[in-house]
């Protein structure tokens, strides 16, 4: 109990350091990173019991005793038992259905990752107004490779993190985490070339794949050792710390070189408006409403008005102007955005009011602690009875209850209090919470797809997990029309976010942003490597065993690692030999490469390729 509090403590989402057994004390905690048991042969055998992918060679009749009597069977973490419900609650002949459904959710799974790291990137708390300018905005480099950073990968991080807090599950995030940088640096990179050729930022370009070479050579290290050290672990937290270091270091330099207090935008960075080429970018002039027309005082709204037009996830305007499938894909998202706007406060520091919701925000006070607090573990922690009489979320509901009405009677609906500030942390939190419970139902669920088809967690990791993350939900793509500027992404009428977003990138791309979409795909993912596996194998050490045991007995990881240190040793060379100058040749000699990596890794799969016995 006093390593799972001191685990908790460590976390910032508190659910990230999820135990998956005790293990002696002193003995490093084993991360079978071949997965659990393919067709491959690349797992670990366990003590007790048999790998839990063998359910499918008994007899159907056999399968659900199987499941419920076997330890590798057992999901630790998540809110539904996805062995059990498609082995006892389907029947054996509807089992395609059952998988049918898992797939559906799967992809749901996804959307809702998508939505919610999109919010978490909007809800950023460190955009600060003073003095009519914005002090400190997300246009900044620190902000770009921070809070941005964090938002655009909180997906693959949490699920990283996830994936790592079970030792059967960790393959997972070697093969997410290597497989999204493959997938993001070169059929994204790629279609970003075909799309519309450039000359790439040298100076940025260098600096990141520099920067990534050296995190993919040490996790390729750590991998060859078969354990990373609590130094190790560290020291990749170090190196991401480093990197935004000098960011910021290139940033100030440029900048002082140019001798001006506010330099160029660069390669990267969008040109930032006049006030008059907002108003016109958004259609909004002074002149469209005379000053007579204007009301001398704003019309006061009941608090049940305000809450039911905050409430709202649709716009109706916007519904009408867009197409079929935009309509299509945000029937989808709009449960997840009302729960979203239910549970998670947003300070909208482009708003004059900072987007006060009075009987909202008195309701978030309620509803977001009361989120964490039944998120955390699954709801271990929020189900928990104090003396065994009164349980946790009883009390967080009381005293949330009585601060929401405090705040509520001591405050308007037209000003925004002194610490309105505050609902800003409370809404990253939430988002946090929300993101971690999805990343662990998603990382349940792949590992009982792997279960049904007998496939490894390393190759759902660089496919499925992989693609996810990768192709779209994080982020909205760029805006028609002018850009105008990117103070929190996610907000409306701002600028493309960088993120290692496949469609967002392609979409800037197109709207001219090419080298925005380039520089993305290699400093975006430096996040996601650095943090997902120094964090994720941190949160899984305790004073007791400050080592964590990577042992990846799978080819397939291997060929990971590999086609990724490739891949970005290709970029390094064949960029600076064109000068710089991105064209069509280049984008169809990545995602050929892609093909030809992911050819190769299902036939090492299946073990078509293989290494000879020795």
């Amino acid at each position: 109990v006093g390593q799972e509090g001191a685990m908790g403590a460590l976390s910032l989402a508190g659910v990230l350091g999820g135990d998956s057994g005790v293990q002696p004390t002193g003995t490093p905690l084993l991360l079978d990173l071949g997965g659990t048991g393919p067709p491959g042969g690349d797992a670990l055998s366990h003590d007790c019991g048999l790998n839990c992918w063998e359910v499918r060679k008994h007899n159907s009749s056999e399968w659900c005793h199987f499941v419920r009597s076997n330890p590798d069977c057992r999901l630790d973490g998540g809110f539904l038992n996805y062995l059990e419900g498609v082995f006892c609650v389907f029947p054996p002949r509807l089992l395609p259905l059952a998988v049918t459904l898992y797939a559906l959710w799967l992809l749901y799974l996804f959307i809702i990752l998508g939505v919610t790291a999109e919010k978490l990137v909007g809800r950023c708390p460190v955009s600060l107004r003073g003095r009519g300018h914005w002090v400190f905005s997300l246009t900044s480099p620190l902000h770009g490779v921070t809070f941005l950073a964090f938002g655009n990968g909180a997906p693959d991080v949490f699920s990283a993190v996830v994936a790592f807090s079970d030792p059967r599950t960790a393959g997972l995030a070697i093969g997410a985490v290597f497989g999204a940088g493959v997938f993001v640096t070169t059929v994204v990179a790629g279609g970003i070339a075909l799309v519309k050729p450039f000359t790439a930022a040298s100076r940025p370009f260098l600096r990141d794949v520099i920067f990534y070479m050296v995190a993919v050579f040490l996790t390729f290290m750590v991998l060859y050792f078969g354990r990373i050290t609590l130094g190790e672990a560290l020291g990749y937290l170090g190196l991401y710390i480093f990197y935004v270091f000098t960011v910021v270091l290139c940033t100030w330099i440029h900048r002082r070189q140019r001798g001006e207090g506010l330099a160029p935008p660069g390669p990267w960075e969008p040109e930032m408006p006049t006030d008059a080429e907002e108003r016109e970018s958004s259609g909004v002039s002074s002149g469209d409403y005379g000053e007579e027309y204007r009301p001398l005082l704003p019309p006061r709204e009941t608090s049940l008005r305000i809450l039911a037009t905050a409430l709202s996830p649709l716009d109706h305007r916007r519904w009408r102007r867009k197409p079929w499938y935009w309509r299509l894909f945000k029937v989808f998202k709009v449960p997840v955005e009302l729960v979203l706007l239910l549970t998670v406060p947003v300070v909208d520091p482009d708003k004059d009011d900072l987007n006060w919701k009075r009987p909202l925000n008195c309701l978030h006070i309620l509803t977001s602690p009361l989120l964490c607090v039944l998120t955390l573990k699954s709801g271990a922690y929020g189900l928990y009875q104090i003396q065994g009489v009164f349980p946790v979320w009883g009390l967080v509901t009381l005293v949330g209850s009585v601060l929401a009405i405090i705040i509520f009677v001591t405050t308007s609906n037209e000003e925004p209090p002194k610490y309105h500030c505050v609902f800003a942390f409370l809404g990253f939190l939430a988002s946090a919470m929300w993101i971690n419970a999805a990343a662990t139902e998603l990382v349940n669920i792949l590992r009982t797809l792997g279960v049904i088809f007998q496939l490894s967690n390393t190759v759902l990791g660089l496919t499925l997990l992989a693609w996810g993350n990768s192709i779209g939900g994080k982020g909205s793509a760029a805006p028609q029309g002018p850009p105008t500027p990117a103070f929190c992404p996610g907000i409306p009428h701002g600028p493309p976010s960088p993120s290692a977003d496949t469609f967002s990138d392609l979409t800037m791309a197109r709207q001219g942003y090419p080298r925005m979409a380039f520089s993305a795909c290699f400093g975006g993912i430096i996040f996601n490597i650095l943090v997902g596996v120094g964090l994720g194998c941190l949160l899984q050490m305790t004073s007791s065993q400050p080592v964590v045991k990577l042992e990846p007995d799978s080819l397939l990881v291997w060929i990971l690692a590999g086609a990724l240190g490739l891949s970005l040793v290709f970029s390094f060379v064949a960029v600076p030999a064109q000068c710089f100058q991105l064209g069509k040749a280049y984008g169809v000699c990545l995602i050929l490469y892609y093909l030809a990596f992911l050819c190769v890794a299902l036939l090492t799969e299946f073990r078509v390729i293989r290494l000879p016995p020795i």
